[in-house]
């Protein structure tokens, strides 16, 4: 057997946490689930933890769907990611002809970047999305390419941005999945936060010569204690979309309705997100994981100047939410042997925190030193160690 070949094995660490009961199953093949969400509009529907983008519970969650203005999300993300609030933003004669909603910008005026984000965001202005998308990528295509970019980098696969402000477009689609993801990613900016949480604001052009105030359209803020967000959408091919957020006593909800109904049932994503958000607080609680850190142990060095090396993994503890039933545990995969010189920081593994064998984060396993190559000097040196033995 070649000892120079790396060996994956997979090494149950951790320990059963929560209640032992009967398996809890996403969605449609959960009877209580049936029960409680079988009136919903959409076409389709996640919850979510709010923390991590974990799926609680979905519907065609993975059907890749139109998603009109809740777009706009990744949107204000990549450009507060991407650009200052203080930055100017010029009204180009293409973004101003923009079909509604529109701020009505007039072509050549500026605009504070900060406050074309309060119109984006409260209002829904497709003008404002154009020209926040040409000042941030220079143009309305290569800002799409950094908003799926930025959508790989939170695990999306089906997701593809063709506008920043969701108008119908051929390839332009996501899932109600990521979309879940692409908002849990959105509310851990907090300057994001605060954007989607005013009620109303007013501003100017630059110029000073024409003045402007837009409001919150998202009547979910009112509909529940705790409800801070996100977004609304609708276009032909979408329906009436939204994303919500709501923090229920420090639990984290992220809700997601795509195609909830046509005109005139305008209310139907209301409804559906209150009887989502309704039921994470009836049946999801937190739960700790990574209380107790894992012990990585050690890695084989062949041809090295030491026999192995220690490992180390920085897994911080979790709070997840978690139904009554759930299940959660830690297990980790590592190479078993490495080949010299071995350096320091060199990932050789996982630790994954699971929940009913679903991976929910991860943390690497890295060399916590520098192990050399054997050499002449070091073969001498053993050499002497063991002759003064004798």
């Amino acid at each position: 057997m070649e000892r120079f070949i790396k060996i994956f094995l997979t090494l149950i660490l951790s320990c059963v946490i929560g209640l032992a009961g009967s398996l809890w199953v996403h969605g449609e093949e959960n009877g209580e689930d049936e029960e409680q969400l079988s009136g919903l509009y959409a076409r389709a529907a996640v919850l979510a933890d709010g923390e991590n983008g974990r799926i609680l519970w979905g519907k065609n969650a993975d059907e890749p769907m139109a998603m009109a203005s809740t777009t706009k999300i990744m949107t204000c993300l990549v450009a507060l990611e991407n650009a200052r609030l203080s930055d100017s933003v010029e009204i180009s004669e293409y973004a101003a002809s923009m079909p509604d909603v529109q701020l009505n910008a007039v072509a050549g005026d500026s605009f504070r970047l900060e406050d074309l984000l309060y119109a984006l965001m409260l209002e829904s202005d497709n003008d404002v999305a154009v020209a926040i998308a040409e000042h941030v990528g220079g143009s309305e295509e290569a800002f799409a390419e950094m908003m799926n970019a930025r959508a790989r980098e939170v695990g999306c696969t089906q997701t593809c941005f063709v506008t920043p402000n969701g108008l119908d477009a051929e390839g332009h689609c996501t899932t109600a999945a990521e979309l879940a993801k692409i908002a849990s990613e959105a509310i851990k900016n907090e300057t994001f936060v605060k954007i989607i949480n005013t009620a109303s604001h007013s501003f100017s052009n630059i110029e000073g010569t024409r003045q402007y105030q837009v409001n919150n359209k998202d009547a979910f803020l009112q509909l529940m204690d705790g409800a801070f967000g996100i977004k609304t959408g609708f276009t032909g091919d979408a329906g009436y979309c939204f994303v919500g957020a709501l923090n229920s006593e420090g639990r984290i909800y992220i809700s997601v309705v795509l195609g909830s109904g046509w005109p005139p049932n305008k209310s139907y994503k209301w409804k559906d997100t209150v009887s989502l958000m309704n039921y994470g607080v009836e049946n999801y609680e937190k739960r700790r994981i990574g209380s107790e850190a894992p012990d990585v142990g050690t890695i084989a060095v062949h041809d090295g100047c030491r026999r192995e090396a220690a490992l180390k993994a920085d897994c911080p503890e979790r709070e997840l939410l978690m139904g009554k039933d759930e299940e959660a545990d830690i297990c980790m995969v590592k190479d078993l042997s490495a080949e010299a010189p071995l350096a320091a920081d060199t990932r050789i593994g996982w630790v994954y925190y699971k929940v009913n064998g679903e991976t929910v984060e991860r943390f690497p396993i890295q060399t916590a030193e520098t192990v050399d190559t054997k050499n002449f000097g070091y073969c001498l040196k053993t050499m002497i160690r063991q002759w003064l033995t004798f």
